[in-house]
């Protein structure tokens, strides 16, 4: 067996995330007749391990219910990647699929007004000011319920978030003018809340522990029905919708990395191409008989 490699440090969320991805494919590893017919122990063998991905790949991409999308397909090859380098084996020899040349999913004007609008209505300080964090600030959610108070620097002028993203990298954010009230409102409130004086972390929950990222998203959940849009709203969609904004605005690359935490400008470009809705929109230019 090859020597094992050194572990690569990830994320918490890529952590959940990839584990989630594996537990998957060990569950339908498992489910196979004969094995599948791989020639061997996929988990021990570099050939079967290579056709066993491969297959699992078309499966997802062709036979699973819902069949999967081809970011699902790859975001669940690198999980595996990472898994078979734990294990000593090495990565499997498989090709990823092409991505869609399609912007990720952001929202649209109007959806944008409504989120911001059922912000606005929402009762609890704290949830303000975490659904906020991504749409003005371009935090992942990881990145927000990571934060500390004294990450939040705010003078009688201007704002800035210090945000410790992927891989331990740091990023200073500046607060937009929209998002400092809400983070001052939040803040006066806080010192009320069990655990303030003993506990860093900027969002709290009812205990007085760190806000946990599986309660940020549902929050998130909560305040998007309220909203009544018709497509999912999460942490991440307002993200996009941070970066494609600034990015549509003519805003420089460079510039929107450092904002965004990316690391790769290549990650960036992909919101210059046309969304879901701008492919809609030109559809509008045909002749129609009525």
């Amino acid at each position: 067996m090859l020597p094992r490699p050194q572990q690569a440090p990830l994320a918490a969320d890529t952590r959940r995330t990839y584990a989630s991805r594996v537990r998957m494919y060990l569950a339908w590893l498992a489910e196979r007749p004969d094995g599948g017919g791989v020639g061997g122990d996929p988990l021990a063998h570099a050939r079967a391990r290579d056709w066993a991905v491969r297959d699992y790949r078309l499966y997802l991409l062709r036979e699973a219910d819902p069949k999967r999308s081809v970011r699902y397909v790859n975001n669940a090859l690198a999980a595996l990647d990472d898994f078979h380098l734990r294990r000593g084996l090495g990565k499997a020899d498989i090709s990823r699929e092409d991505i869609p040349k399609t912007a990720p999913k952001a929202m649209n004007a109007p959806a944008q007004i409504r989120w911001l609008r059922a912000i606005e209505n929402w009762p609890h300080l704290r949830d303000r000011a975490l659904a906020l964090l991504p749409f003005y600030a371009g935090l992942r959610v990881g990145d927000a319920v990571a934060l500390d108070v004294p990450d939040v620097r705010i003078s009688a002028r201007k704002g800035l978030l210090i945000v410790y993203g992927k891989g331990g990298k740091i990023r200073e954010v500046p607060i937009h003018p929209q998002l400092r009230q809400p983070l001052l409102y939040w803040l006066d409130e806080r010192r009320t809340w069990p655990g303030a004086a003993t506990t860093k972390a900027l969002l709290l929950n009812r205990r007085g522990g760190r806000l946990s990222a599986r309660a940020a998203s549902a929050i998130f959940t909560a305040i998007a029905q309220a909203a009544g849009l018709e497509d999912p709203t999460t942490a991440h969609i307002s993200r996009h919708t941070f970066v494609t904004q600034l990015i549509r605005g003519g805003e420089d690359l460079v510039t929107v990395a450092e904002l965004a935490g990316h690391a790769r400008l290549d990650t960036l470009r992909i919101y210059s191409q046309p969304t879901d809705d701008d492919k809609q929109a030109a559809l509008r230019h045909l002749t129609v008989d009525r």
